[in-house]
């Protein structure tokens, strides 16, 4: 499948790099149309089975077609990523994602209620729109991680009819700093089934995500049950999208959102359960985890799913990067594979037995038989040693390489801006960063060397580089 992404003018040698794959993107703000189309259909008189052709394409037609082209590795060359970046046409395909998700979730709550439907035929309506908006929640995923207030709005906004704007909050400064240990609730365990895994994520993350945003306002000196509250924000919007909705249909109209959310964010959920299970960043010598590595998520290059979910299978290039585009996500050799793509492996991990037989063994091989580095399940910690752990060494702590540098620089040549080495951001003390509850003119000193970089979070203060004046002495 490489031929995708390998055409180049110039013969190949050092002409524009082309997108083969520039006209596929736009099967990812397909998915809801299809829903919406297939509730319309039925609506005008079609059988009720095409209200579940969302369900199959997604986990049968999918997989089948990912079965049959196989993995594309192919990754955009650096050279490239800027002009991608700003090629507009890819922000729009994200953007046109949300008017149809909308359309879907209001037929939809209007055909529950006004449909008259078979049990079998509501269950297809749930389905389709739970789909459509858990799904959704990848679109603010994208749009949440960049700076732009536009995107982030955006973000906030789609999350509405799935009822998890919290999302927007604890995803960026929650997840993406304590992804794979055991600090981070949406980061699966080994031996743990997605039935275990689901409401330790869910509650969890409403909690770091409440404790984030009280953590930040206190910086500000506001209470957190404020307007600036972000997850009060995002929640107001889906209290006023359901009570619109209810108001014009009726209670029913309620009943029917809150399953589809319900089942909306159960989808976010079982991905976010296969895409670092059993994975586990190692203790540093000072005490903090190690940096996210290619290593530490599961990762798929199937392609027809990738084009679905703006390549989020591409998962350690997103979490090395969060602020880098879809379209120039890269494979990394070293991080671990999923047997397929997402499709298929959401329905394994409802499936306990078979989806154990089949991923404990690639996590064992991935840790070379040594458990003792790997996210366990407390209850089946002793189990799942006995069963794959091959004489384990002791853990030794991992020498932190990048963190003496940075303070050694500041210690000789001192400072008043520092920047983060993964994504660039500076933070100036003469403008200091309010939204973080730090004013301007606040030290850099005073700032708790715990706090994340307010734009990638994979980055803490002690990473952080002096940026040094060259400016000559007058």
């Amino acid at each position: 499948m490489e031929t995708l992404q390998m055409t180049m003018d110039a013969g190949g040698r050092s002409g524009k790099w082309i997108d083969g794959k520039r006209w596929f993107w736009l099967l990812s703000p397909a998915l809801p149309l299809i829903g919406l189309v297939s509730v319309l259909l039925v609506m005008n008189g079609a059988h009720g089975a095409w209200l579940f052709s969302l369900p199959v394409i997604f986990y049968v037609l999918a997989p089948l077609v990912d079965w049959l082209l196989g993995e594309d590795r192919v990754n955009a060359p650096e050279s490239a990523v800027q002009s991608l970046d700003a090629d507009r046409y890819y922000l729009r395909i994200v953007y046109a994602y949300i008017p149809s998700q909308y359309a879907v979730t209001i037929a939809g709550a209007w055909f529950a209620v006004n449909g008259h439907l078979a049990w079998w035929e509501m269950l297809g309506l749930v389905l389709t729109t739970g789909m459509a908006n858990g799904v959704g929640i990848n679109t603010a995923h994208e749009l949440g991680h960049k700076t732009n207030a536009l995107e982030r709005w955006l973000a906030k906004i789609t999350l509405a009819p799935v009822a998890y704007g919290h999302f927007f909050v604890e995803h960026n400064k929650g997840h993406h700093k304590n992804v794979a240990t055991p600090d981070d609730p949406a980061s699966s365990r080994m031996g743990e089934t997605f039935y275990a895994f689901l409401p330790r994520s869910v509650i969890g993350s409403v909690r770091s995500a409440w404790g984030i945003e009280q953590e930040r306002l206190a910086r500000q000196g506001k209470p957190v049950w404020s307007l600036q509250n972000e997850n009060l924000q995002a929640w107001s919007m889906t209290v006023l999208m359901f009570g619109a909705l209810t108001a014009w249909l009726g209670p029913w109209a309620l009943l029917f959102l809150v399953v589809q959310a319900m089942l909306g964010f159960s989808l976010l959920e079982v991905v976010n359960y296969l895409e670092h299970y059993g994975l586990l960043r190692q203790k540093l010598a000072d005490g903090r985890f190690e940096r996210c590595q290619p290593r530490h998520s599961w990762n798929s290059n199937h392609v027809v799913t990738n084009l679905f979910l703006y390549q989020l299978q591409r998962h350690s290039d997103h979490h090395a990067n969060p602020t880098r585009r879809y379209q120039a996500l890269r494979h990394f050799d070293d991080s671990p594979q999923l047997p397929s793509g997402y499709g298929a492996m959401i329905l394994l991990a409802y499936l306990p037995p078979l989806w154990f037989k089949i991923m404990d063994p690639r996590v064992a091989a991935h840790h070379g038989g040594d458990l003792s580095k790997a996210n366990l399940y407390a209850p089946r910690r002793e189990k799942l040693l006995r069963r794959w752990s091959a004489a384990p060494a002791a853990v030794e702590p991992v020498a932190s390489p990048e963190t003496t540098p940075a303070k050694l620089v500041a210690a000789v040549a001192p400072a008043s801006r520092f920047q983060c080495p993964n994504c660039s951001y500076v933070y100036d003390e003469s403008c200091g960063c309010p939204h973080e509850g730090f004013p301007a003119g606040h030290a850099w000193s005073r700032i708790p060397d715990s706090w994340a970089c307010p734009q990638c979070a994979v980055r803490e203060k002690v990473d952080f580089r002096p940026v040094v004046s060259t400016a000559p002495a007058v």
